[in-house]
């Protein structure tokens, strides 16, 4: 696995974030309820802090508060991510990694991009290979996480934590130097830094929640 060459820290400042904060105020927020919303932030401490429990804590109370509407939560998982969609019997469930902060918000990315005909399939319905897959598997597999990570990366800058790629295949039997991954999710955070209204609404929800506990109070 490569070591990334890019700083993704570079691409945020308290400046950054306030003019992408305002930018997302311009958008059409009319679907949400903004009381709602406002109520969400009460008793939510920064997510940045070392407490990592607390941290998660907070954040799945504020997912599942600001997505109310939508019939799903974020659960913390013992074991592997994975997304369950809505039963009859149950909201759809986004449980992320080991009770991880960074999976949480990795999978709550996944969830953002995959909208709403993909939030009704388990796992939304996407192929997956595990750890050790073949040099045409990663391929693949890069392609379709740029955007995902390009919207973690942008979720945990929000929220004062340091990012990193990841290429989730530590045991890759073939040389990964030549992957431009690093690269192609550092300019597509910067095109949404550019043109925020080309990220999901949901994400832009998220976002305009993170940026307003860590920046904006």
């Amino acid at each position: 696995m490569i070591e990334s060459v890019t700083n993704f820290t570079d691409l945020f400042s308290p400046a950054i974030a306030l003019d992408l904060l305002a930018k997302l105020e311009l958008q059409d927020y009319q679907q949400y309820d903004k009381s709602l919303i406002k109520l969400c932030f009460n008793d939510i401490q920064p997510l940045n802090r070392l407490d990592e429990k607390g941290a998660t804590d907070d954040l799945i109370a504020l997912f599942n508060c600001l997505f109310l509407s939508q019939n799903v939560i974020l659960v913390r998982g013992d074991d592997e991510p994975e997304y369950f969609a809505a039963t009859k019997l149950q909201p759809a469930r986004i449980v992320f990694a080991h009770g991880f902060f960074a999976s949480a918000l990795h999978e709550l990315s996944h969830w953002c991009i995959a909208g709403q005909k993909r939030r009704k399939l388990n796992d939304f319905g996407y192929w997956y290979a595990p750890d050790g897959r073949s040099e045409a598997q990663q391929a693949a597999f890069e392609q379709v996480e740029i955007k995902p990570q390009a919207l973690e990366c942008l979720f945990t800058l929000s929220c004062l934590r340091h990012f990193q790629v990841s290429q989730d295949n530590l045991f890759a039997d073939f040389d990964t130097s030549s992957s431009t991954f690093a690269a192609d999710v550092y300019k597509q955070v910067q095109s949404y830094l550019i043109a925020p209204e080309l990220i999901p609404k949901d994400a832009q929800t998220l976002l305009r929640a993170f940026l307003t506990i860590h920046y904006a109070t």
